[in-house]
């Protein structure tokens, strides 16, 4: 039996039978060892690096379109909330919510560029006492009273800093600051128009003065009825 340099130990590796060496060396050539070449999977496979750059790209894709869809939510629920029925009222005339709501905005966006400003005292007690005017004319005239206070509207409409050019495009500016006046205008507005052809009856005559001194009102009103009008529920 030979024996180990340390002092005549039986040197036991060389005992052991060949058969036991090659079953050792096998299970060493058997274990997996790391490899910094891939990624592995869970069932031992190398993962493709572009297979993970996909899943990164898909993942952004979802999260991005995620946010555009809670975004454009939030777009539709303010503009709803600012412009009440004209936002409904705007939807449907453009056929469909997309078309409207760019409508509204660009309504927003160009009030914006808009140098509106209040009126001087004197101005509105001036315009006041020409309502007044105009209301008590309504018994015996009453076309002509709704016909002043059509002109007179445009009057403060101008001196508020309202382009007044086109009736449409008044209409629209209106809707930004009085979203739940403007549909009224529009209605006063038509009555005006017809009785100028001698087509309205004193009811619609009656109706349409008073819409005109909803909205009169509020532009003599002023920024603090702006803001109350925007806020109201």
């Amino acid at each position: 039996m030979p024996l180990d340099d340390a002092g005549g130990t039986p040197d036991r590796a060389s005992e052991a039978p060949s058969w036991f060496m090659g079953l050792a060396d096998g299970y060493q050539g058997a274990t997996p060892r790391p490899s910094s070449a891939g990624i592995t999977s869970r069932g031992g496979g190398r993962m493709d690096p572009a297979v993970w750059i996909l899943i990164i790209v898909v993942v952004i894709l979802v999260v991005g379109l995620v946010g555009w869809g809670v975004s454009r939510q939030r777009r539709s629920q303010q503009l709803r909330q600012q412009f009440g029925p004209e936002y409904e009222r705007t939807v449907d005339q453009a056929g469909d919510r997309k078309a409207g709501e760019q409508e509204l905005q660009q309504r927003r966006e160009r009030r914006e560029q808009l140098k509106i400003r209040e009126l001087e005292p004197d101005a509105r007690d001036r315009y006041a006492e020409s309502w007044r005017a105009a209301q008590a004319r309504f018994v015996d005239a009453p076309e002509q009273a709704v016909g002043e206070a059509d002109a007179l509207l445009k009057q403060v409409m101008h001196a508020r800093g309202y382009p007044v050019e086109d009736f449409e495009q008044r209409a629209s500016d209106i809707s930004v600051d009085h979203p739940k006046l403007v549909e009224n205008y529009r209605a006063a507005h038509a009555v005006s128009l017809a009785a100028a052809r001698g087509q309205a009856n004193t009811e619609d005559l009656r109706q349409a003065l008073v819409y005109y001194r909803e909205l009169f009102e509020d532009l003599l009103g002023g920024e603090r009825q702006v803001r109350a009008d925007r806020e109201a529920p």
